[in-house]
């Protein structure tokens, strides 16, 4: 045996991290289990390198409106190895932030795998470490395709290995990571085409993929909605797609699977701490994140309520409140959270969507939505419409949904997220000032 710890967590992911380091502070003795680099997805393979990589396509189509209004430049192309160099110190320096900070609180990090032997005990390597209380917090990965040909394919990790930009992709899958890589492809340069058995982004308000998907087609991207891919195949230097729609998809120079992603549980052996998972092999877990077996919790993807890096956050900081601060009741209200996908233009939801709020309050739903050309689209005579739409309900217009896309939105939406979660009504928004020229007036100016 190691020694006992209060608490022991497994994966270093932005969720175990959360969770390691406020019990810390809190004075909990903590070991926190992760044989990968620290940081996890987000860090690693996933909101981080990716917001960088969305940048660059910001600045390739940046540098494409300058010349539309008449600035004297030649757009050039991306430098993708220089670009991969300034990705990857950022995250190092990510990575090393954390190992700091578990350092100064005194965060035993255990760099292997770590199972259960029963609820309180885990095993990492030949040591047992026990603790009252164990937080899961390993998080998922990408969903493995059964495809024939799928090692032809890459995943969203395998996007961010890419020494070079592919100058044909076809991508599989319209949920964020397929719309997102599509859109940042596309700007840098890409000829891409978007595979889908149904429409794009069909978790969020209609709405808003209906929108997307203009947008995208109008850039040049193409979407084959309605195909279900058979398989991937090389003929020559190229990759085909057969599909049941028509005729095979091509020629490509790399294939992108984006067809979500899994709970990674199975080295844990949960069975042996008596943990519950579902169907999908998501730990089921109460609003208090309590897992079937007492004193063993499970916070962010692994849970499977919702896969964003700043719910798992929140959830393992009230967990460690509740569990060593005093806080017996803390724990997260999963309502009206906000979400941004970082397509081009970027889609903001947060709350209800119209078919949501129908389905709850039927017809006391009213819907407020504008349509607009964005000021530097119009000027360099871009084509294309921001779209805002509130979902009201009740004589008093209380907002229950906030939805857009069009630039800027993943900045306008952290702001209404916070009106909407205190209950504003659309009377509130009518009183507030506009700020004048901007997009973001349109939600408090609408009719």
């Amino acid at each position: 045996m190691s020694g006992d710890f209060d608490l022991l967590v497994i994966g270093g992911g932005s969720g175990g991290l959360a969770t390691a380091i406020r019990a810390a502070r809190h004075g909990a003795s903590v070991a926190l289990f992760e044989p990968h680099e620290l940081g996890g997805t987000c860090v690693n393979r996933g909101c981080v390198p990716k917001k960088a990589m969305w940048w660059a396509a910001e600045l390739a189509e940046a540098q494409q409106m300058a010349r539309a209004v008449g600035f004297d430049v030649q757009p050039g192309a991306l430098d993708w190895a220089a670009f991969v160099g300034h990705r990857e110190a950022y995250v190092a320096r990510a990575r090393q932030a954390y190992a700091n900070r578990l350092r100064e609180l005194g965060v035993r990090h255990v760099a292997e795998y770590a199972h259960f032997v029963d609820a309180h005990t885990l095993r990492a390597g030949n040591t047992k470490y026990r603790a009252p209380h164990v937080v899961i917090a390993t998080g998922s990965r990408v969903r493995p395709s059964t495809l024939p040909g799928a090692e032809l394919a890459i995943d969203s990790d395998g996007f961010f290995k890419l020494d070079a930009m592919p100058k044909r992709v076809g991508i599989i899958g319209g949920g964020y990571i397929g719309v997102e890589l599509a859109g940042v492809l596309r700007a840098l340069g890409a000829r891409v085409e978007l595979i889908t058995r149904h429409g794009l982004l069909t978790h969020f308000d209609a709405d808003l993929g209906h929108e997307l998907g203009t947008l995208m087609r109008a850039e040049g991207i193409a979407h084959h909605e309605g195909c279900a891919v058979r398989g991937v195949r090389r003929d020559g230097d190229a990759l085909w797609l057969d599909c049941t729609d028509h005729a095979p998809h091509g020629p490509y120079d790399c294939v992108v699977s984006a067809i979500g992603r899994v709970p990674n549980v199975e080295s844990l052996r949960l069975d042996a701490a008596g943990v519950a998972v579902n169907h999908a092999d998501e730990v089921v877990t109460d609003e208090f994140e309590n897992t079937s077996a007492e004193g063993v919790y499970a916070i962010g993807d692994v849970n499977g309520k919702r896969a964003l890096t700043p719910v798992a956050i929140a959830a393992g900081r009230q967990l460690a409140d509740r569990l060593f601060n005093d806080k017996p009741g803390a724990h997260l209200d999963y309502a009206n959270i906000p979400s941004v996908v970082f397509s081009h233009p970027p889609v903001g939801s947060v709350g209800r969507s119209e078919a949501e709020a129908r389905n709850r309050y039927g017809g006391a739903v009213k819907i407020r939505k504008t349509r607009f050309t964005p000021m530097l689209w119009s000027l360099a005579g871009r084509e294309g419409k921001t779209t805002m739409k509130l979902v009201c309900v009740g004589d008093d217009e209380r907002i229950v949904g906030l939805h857009g896309i069009g630039p800027g939105m993943d900045e306008i939406l952290q702001g209404f997220a916070v009106a909407v979660r205190m209950g504003a009504t659309y009377a509130d928004f009518l009183k507030t000032v506009a700020i004048h020229p901007t997009s973001a007036e349109e939600f408090v100016t609408m009719v």
